[in-house]
């Protein structure tokens, strides 16, 4: 089945709308976690004297990436599509939502989303947590047969499938594969469109 046959559509961020421009490891040297360390997981978890200078760090990193993003070249299109037919539109991202409101409008994007329904770390549990997602589609009435989690990471193809959602994977020519998670594979959002 199509995604554009859902009305109710949430996407990931970084990434996803946006070309990804941050480097995860370069934030986990600064953080001294150990490789592939889930950032979010293994700061909640951190001593209570070492979470927020951790928390600062974070934030702080993540502030410096904001001017540097750019929207991916396809996004603009199908979020244009997508606002021409009437269609609510939400992300979900483990960023915190002034760090996303902020990427979306220095992407130009800001007026697609209503900032209600821009969802951070702070508003929601971290995916693969699918609580945002419910979140959403519990604010527009929808039920999540009628909606579409786009990201490009397992974490949010695993809060899709939690939630009930179809799940679209935006690859972009990366090797990584999660079939198990995934309804729709593209490499581009535009794909997404109707042909």
């Amino acid at each position: 089945m199509s995604p554009w046959t859902r009305r109710h559509w949430i996407f990931d961020l970084d990434g996803t709308l946006t070309h990804a421009v941050h480097d995860f490891g370069e934030v986990r040297r600064l953080l001294g976690l150990p490789p592939g360390a889930d950032i979010l997981g293994t700061l909640a978890g951190a001593p209570p004297t070492d979470a927020p200078r951790l928390r600062r760090l974070l934030e702080d990193w993540e502030w410096a990436q904001v001017e540097r993003a750019r929207p991916a070249d396809d996004a603009l299109r199908l979020i244009e599509a997508l606002r021409r037919d009437g269609r609510p539109l939400g992300v979900l991202t483990r960023n915190t939502r002034p760090i996303a409101l902020r990427t979306l409008e220095v992407c130009g994007l800001a007026d697609a989303f209503d900032p209600a329904w821009v969802l951070g770390r702070d508003e929601a549990p971290a995916k693969p947590d699918p609580g945002g997602l419910r979140h959403l589609l519990g604010a527009w009435g929808a039920l999540p047969e009628d909606g579409v989690f786009v990201g490009d990471y397992l974490y949010d193809l695993q809060a899709g499938r939690a939630a009930g959602m179809m799940t679209v994977h935006v690859a972009r020519g990366v090797a990584h594969a999660w079939p198990e998670w995934t309804d729709v594979r593209v490499e581009r959002l535009d794909a997404l469109l109707p042909r």
